[in-house]
């Protein structure tokens, strides 16, 4: 086994630990009753993207392509 495919293949370990975790802080995306009542419209609500749940959103969308990418890569007979 080379070495790129080792370190390839410990990245790839990380990213799959790291994005669980950071999926797993999430909250629901279901508003349950609260949409009934409008509370989906509050200003927290329209303002959810800024504060850490949009950094999420953005990590997980990182680490998403990231795992893709090194699964093609890792998939590759080249290396």
């Amino acid at each position: 086994m080379s070495a790129l495919r080792i370190i390839l293949t410990i990245f790839f370990v990380l990213d799959c630990l790291i994005l669980t975790v950071v999926v797993l802080m999430q909250e629901g995306k279901s508003q349950g009753l609260g949409a009934i009542a409008g509370a989906a419209e509050s200003y927290l609500g329209k303002n959810k993207a800024r504060g850490m749940e949009g950094a999420l959103v953005n990590v997980t969308r990182v680490l998403a392509v990231l795992f893709i990418l090194l699964a093609i890569v890792l998939n590759l007979k080249v290396i």
